[in-house]
């Protein structure tokens, strides 16, 4: 007991600690401004600003735009940030805008170390798993370029003593049909080598015949791989959960009766998703459609009810299976730091001019045009019988309303015990409690909290 209130009393003191410096480098930050500012001080800080809100204008008019002014919105998004670089060499002030900068950095990265501390991330729960008898696998060979073949899948999965059904390319082909067969012949494994849509559809027989799951991550993204914390960069080194895994009690996504592990997105990106020329050419696509979606005539708004409460006319939608974490932060950003959580993330944008663009770059998350909510049902509506919708990044239609819910701990997913892509996410900077942790008295609970 003496040596856990050590421990303890060790880790308080550590975390107080870096609380103080990322407070003392924020006064760091605020001072060399101050200090300079008869130098140029309040200009570093009023070019970086204005610099900022120029390059969102002019990404606005890129994207919401075509001919000239999507030309001239390129060249200002370029050139904002390049005219800031050369007005502090010129004026002689970028040693203050690089010690205020490093300053800032120090700040950022301390207080988010210390708010880390004082309340760990509890990670995802694994118990132990035994080894699959009868292990069933499908693989797509087109899936990535191909990484099924070129990765050797097929032979080392077998070797395994998995049983493989592997996909023709050329004929269409039920997934989740072929899944349900293997259960019926006696699978007591099912897994997928293939993209996230492929691996939804498996994974949602799997949960509801309650057999354990392995993903193995041969698609383009793979985002619910990197969200397990798989090797994305070689996915055979998950075919080591047939020997030596470990189960993970994940959520599973349910939009209008079918299954998700990453996404649902509703408006702009469901639009784009839906045109046959997108698998090819994805950028020039979007780039294409981008104007008519934001502003032409007839644009579709979709409104929603998340929990108890609406959102109106929003220009695009993403409701996610557990929420991410914004991808300004450093650590972590873009990615889900667990899937257990029992909520759906909810993340809707409507910016409809170039004023609204320069707010959400400047405030982000405090933007009115960007609403980030939690919930445990949304319902997506819209004046039209039936709207496009992408899940997992799947082209789908569905009639309106369009509910979205979630499946708690519904998957059981088999992976192996060495994961290198887990990352703890950074908490986003509570300045409050940095300063309570700084200079309150801080101490850690049995559960891992600390209270000041």
């Amino acid at each position: 007991m003496a040596r856990t209130r050590t421990t303890r009393s060790r880790e308080g003191a550590a975390t107080r600690l870096l609380a103080r410096l990322a407070v003392l480098a924020a006064i760091g930050a605020v001072a060399v401004l101050v200090r300079a500012l008869g130098q140029g001080g309040l200009l570093v800080a009023g070019a970086g600003l204005l610099g900022l809100i120029v390059c969102a204008v002019g990404v606005w008019w890129f994207l919401a735009h075509r001919g000239a002014v999507r030309l001239f919105g390129a060249v200002t998004a370029g050139a904002a940030p390049v005219s800031v670089l050369v007005l502090f060499t010129q004026q002689g002030l970028w040693q203050t805008a690089l010690v205020s900068s490093l300053c800032w950095g120090a700040t950022l990265t301390l207080s988010r170390a210390a708010l880390r501390r004082s309340r760990p991330e509890r990670p995802m729960r694994a118990t132990a798993a035994p080894r699959p008898q009868r292990p069933v696998l499908i693989m797509n060979p087109k899936s990535g370029g191909g990484k099924v073949g070129r990765l050797g899948l097929v032979e080392r999965a077998e070797e395994l003593g998995a049983r493989v059904i592997l996909l023709d390319p050329t004929v269409p082909a039920d997934v989740a049909a072929l899944a349900r067969r293997a259960v019926t012949e006696g699978a007591d494994l099912l897994g997928v080598a293939g993209g996230d849509g492929t691996q939804a559809l498996v994974a949602a027989v799997a949960a509801e015949h309650g057999l354990p799951f392995l993903v193995i991550p041969a698609g383009t993204r793979n985002h619910f791989a990197m969200d397990l914390g798989l090797d994305r960069s070689d996915p055979s080194r998950c075919l080591d959960a047939l020997t030596d895994g470990e189960e993970l009690r994940v959520d599973l996504g349910d939009v209008a009766g079918r299954a998700f592990v990453n996404t649902v997105s509703f408006g702009v990106y469901a639009d784009v998703v839906q045109r046959p020329e997108y698998r090819d050419d994805k950028a020039g696509t979007a780039l294409n459609l981008m104007p008519d979606l934001l502003l032409g005539e007839g644009v579709r708004r979709l409104d929603a009810r998340v929990d108890g409460t609406a959102l109106s006319s929003q220009q695009a939608l993403l409701v996610s299976n557990n929420p991410y974490v914004l991808p300004d932060e450093p650590v972590g950003g873009g990615r889900r730091p667990r899937l257990d959580g029992g909520e759906l993330g909810v993340l809707g944008i409507r910016v409809e001019s170039a004023a609204q663009a320069a707010d959400l770059a400047v405030r982000g998350p405090q933007s009115t045009g960007l609403t980030v909510m939690t919930a445990h049902r949304v319902e997506v509506t819209s004046f039209v019988e039936e709207i496009p919708v992408a899940v997992d990044g799947e082209a789908l239609r569905m009639a309106t309303p369009v509910v979205c819910s979630l499946r708690p701990a519904a998957l059981r997913v088999l992976v192996p015990r060495d994961r290198p892509g887990i990352v703890v996410p950074a908490p986003p900077v509570d300045w409050r409690r940095l300063l309570d942790l700084a200079f309150g008295r801080t101490g850690r609970t049995p559960e891992g909290e600390t209270r000041a």
